[in-house]
């Protein structure tokens, strides 16, 4: 079943899914700078929160199974918006638990909407990049880290002012709610093409092609997202605990992983169009490689915060790119597809930080780098899995 009514121009459909993107990464960070203060609203402790967030994990991995294929049976227009209410009304829900079930149930339904807005965006993104015939995958993953961003600056405000966490939840709610339905307006309903773009060139494994490749996609997410996930819990303590910083010291190590990922990202799509996706991931993943050698092995803070942004600014391009390939593979299943590879890419997310940490009982926790490190070197040797992409025509503006 798809929607066959007109579609909104490609900018318009370009600034909804933007939008998109900006407010999954907007309700994510409301929900992160708010852990502190509802973990000790619910009396819970550390142990079981860390299994809440396996909770929310795993709901969100089963909503992103579910709304690939939704995604290809009734239309982008529907799942997307919709998704993005479900996320939106269930912020609501961590402000207001008082103990660890009513959390639970909370993040559960955060979780299904999370997972689900994250794969069904995600297809809406392939759709409007094949609108536009050229690279802009990575600018909408940017969006995404801006939307956090700005999350965390407002939780800093809000927290500082004593408002109650479920106003703030409530008020923040009510702004993804409007934003999605608005937004939702605005997407490309139609499938832009009918037939799946060729995945390789032997007529014979033309049908069996997109599976092969699209687990083969999703290793490399897996690889890739394990890495970034442990920039984001490990980049500052590595720099605490290894180099014997202060802690105002050791953020730096995230803050410059973080700006140099986003600052990529905005610069990505024009560097993929002029190299192209192979070459982005390849190369991308071994700088990725080289910066983390060089942040593992320096004993000086600041050649270590280098190599933290060389790592940062080397995965930027990359997952945008195996997204939008798996998107690809075939146009009438690309939500599903998606699914598969965004998946993936997520169980990489959660267990790259568990892994680190188990491995520190063992070696030190820079040694314990080698293992992304060398996940960054698979990624790039195995880069030309990619699909080309077809030749590119009049660009819309």
């Amino acid at each position: 079943m798809t929607d066959r009514s007109a579609a909104p121009p490609p900018r318009a459909a370009r600034l909804a899914t933007w939008t998109f993107f900006g407010l999954n990464g907007f309700a994510l960070g409301m929900w992160v700078v708010h852990i502190p203060v509802i973990e000790a609203a619910t009396g819970i402790s550390h142990s079981t929160l860390g299994a809440l967030l396996l909770v929310l994990g795993g709901a969100a991995f089963i909503g992103m199974q579910v709304s690939g294929p939704l995604a290809d049976r009734f239309g982008h227009r529907v799942v997307v918006p919709a998704a993005g209410v479900l996320l939106g009304l269930s912020l609501v829900g961590p402000g207001l638990a008082t103990n660890w079930w009513t959390l639970a149930l909370a993040l559960v339904l955060f979780g299904l909407g999370n997972g689900a807005l994250d794969v069904a965006m995600n297809a809406q993104a392939v759709t409007v990049e094949r609108v536009y015939q050229r690279p802009i995958m990575s600018a909408f993953h940017a969006m995404f880290s801006i939307g956090g961003a700005a999350a965390a600056a407002l939780g800093a405000i809000v927290l500082g002012t004593g408002i109650r966490t479920s106003t703030t939840l409530t008020v923040c709610a009510a702004v993804c709610v409007g934003g999605a339905l608005f937004a939702g307006r605005h997407l490309i309903g139609t499938k832009v093409d009918s037939e799946p773009v060729e995945a390789t060139t032997e007529p014979a494994t033309r049908v069996a092609a997109p599976t092969r490749l699209v687990w083969l996609l999703g290793c490399l997410a897996f690889a890739l997202m394990l890495s970034e996930g442990v920039a984001n819990d490990w980049a500052a303590l590595h720099l605490k605990d290894v180099l014997g910083t202060s802690p105002s010291t050791a953020a730096l190590a995230f803050g410059a992983f973080s700006v140099a990922m986003t600052a990529g990202r905005f610069t990505a799509d024009r560097v993929t169009a002029l190299v192209g996706p192979v070459a982005v991931v390849r190369y991308g993943a071994a700088l990725a490689g080289l910066g983390l050698t060089i942040a593992a092995a320096s004993p000086w803070v600041v050649v270590a915060i280098v190599g933290w942004a060389l790592f940062g600014v080397g995965l930027s391009g990359c997952v945008p790119q195996l997204f939008s390939a798996a998107g690809n593979l075939d146009t009438r299943a690309s939500g599903a597809l998606m699914a598969k590879v965004v998946g993936l890419g997520y169980l990489g997310l959660l267990a790259g930080p568990a892994v680190i940490g188990g491995l520190t009982h063992w070696i030190p926790l820079n040694v314990a780098f080698i293992l992304p490190i060398v996940l960054c070197g698979v990624a790039a040797v195995g880069a030309s899995v990619l699909t080309p992409r077809t030749e590119k025509a009049q660009l819309p503006s």
